[in-house]
């Protein structure tokens, strides 16, 4: 899969207070990239936490839990763009759906 951004993640985890989250973010990266979905059963095979929302939206739990990943899904272009990362409090302020 090609993912869009790796630039919002890096930001993500270079801030001091989500320094925890370099690791399972790159993780989550390295994996993701290697991955072939081309459905959204594809994400819940390798991802059985993935959270499956409507148009294409995918949830994925990083760092146990403790942040929450937004990604819209192009499967038939092999692309996920991410629409957000943030703190599971952060995640809760947001419309998973629009944001």
């Amino acid at each position: 899969m090609r993912i869009l951004s790796l630039p919002t993640v890096k930001s993500f985890f270079e801030q001091p207070a989500y320094a925890d989250a370099k690791v399972p973010l790159t993780a989550w990266y390295g994996f993701v990239l290697k991955a072939g979905w081309s459905s959204p059963a594809d994400v819940k095979a390798d991802f059985g936490t993935a959270s499956i929302l409507k148009n294409g939206r995918v949830v994925f739990n990083v760092a146990g839990n403790k942040y929450g990943l937004v990604t819209s899904i192009n499967y038939p272009h092999g692309i996920v763009f991410i629409k957000f990362i943030g703190t599971h409090k952060q995640y809760d302020a947001i419309d998973a759906q629009t944001v």
